[in-house]
């Protein structure tokens, strides 16, 4: 999917020297002195994280907010019908979880986890400080770039919620991934005003065009 993406000048992917520069800058910069490594989850990894983990934290970061500010043309939308994904942007909160990579497998799971997260260079991870009721929980973060080609923060709600409600791609519907994101949360306990509305404004837009 990724290469006919490249093929098809919608993307640039990172190449596996890159992510695994990037994993290994990670471990390089650990601030966690038993060396475990934990990933923050806010979007999909809530519900499809797609490695093996040992362990998993409720918490909430501090200077970040979850935003549908990442444009996807292959994994849920099309060149046609662009959807959107869930980037990090800065300022704000969020609540989301902590994932314990298992440290029995680290590089092999890292390597999973960048693939996967890092196809191309949209984000930039970065440890954060996740506080939670165990306290302070080091954390992996995957920021948006906002220099990133695709970055699409500065679209409008209702532009937001029109590509969320009509995009598809290989992955499925971008309004899945929207539901699925909300679905996970209510049986973690996390509210997110802005996932809300735009669960009701899209049901209103699908609704519409039945």
């Amino acid at each position: 999917m990724a290469e006919e993406g490249e093929r098809l000048g919608l993307i640039r992917r990172c190449t596996p020297e890159e992510r695994e520069a990037s994993w290994r800058h990670i471990l390089s910069t650990n601030p966690n002195e038993c060396g475990s490594v934990w990933i923050f989850a806010y979007g999909s990894l809530l519900w499809n994280p797609a490695f093996h983990l040992v362990d998993r934290v409720d918490g909430r970061l501090f200077g970040y907010h979850r935003s549908f500010c990442l444009r996807t043309y292959i994994g849920r939308g099309s060149p046609e019908q662009p959807g959107l994904v869930l980037g990090l942007e800065a300022g704000g909160s969020c609540c989301g979880q902590a994932l314990k990579v298992d440290p029995t497998k680290l590089e092999e799971e890292l390597d999973v986890i960048w693939s996967r997260e890092m196809v191309s260079g949209a984000y930039h991870p970065r440890w954060v400080n996740l506080k939670t009721d165990q306290g302070d929980v080091p954390s992996v973060a995957f920021v948006m770039d906002q220099n990133y080609d695709n970055y699409a923060g500065d679209l409008s709600f209702e532009e937001k919620c029109h590509d969320l409600a009509h995009a598809q791609g290989a992955l499925g519907y971008a309004s899945d991934y929207l539901y699925e994101t909300v679905a996970a949360m209510d049986k973690m306990g996390f509210k997110d005003k802005m996932l809300d509305q735009c669960v009701k404004r899209v049901k209103e837009i699908q609704s519409d065009n039945k």
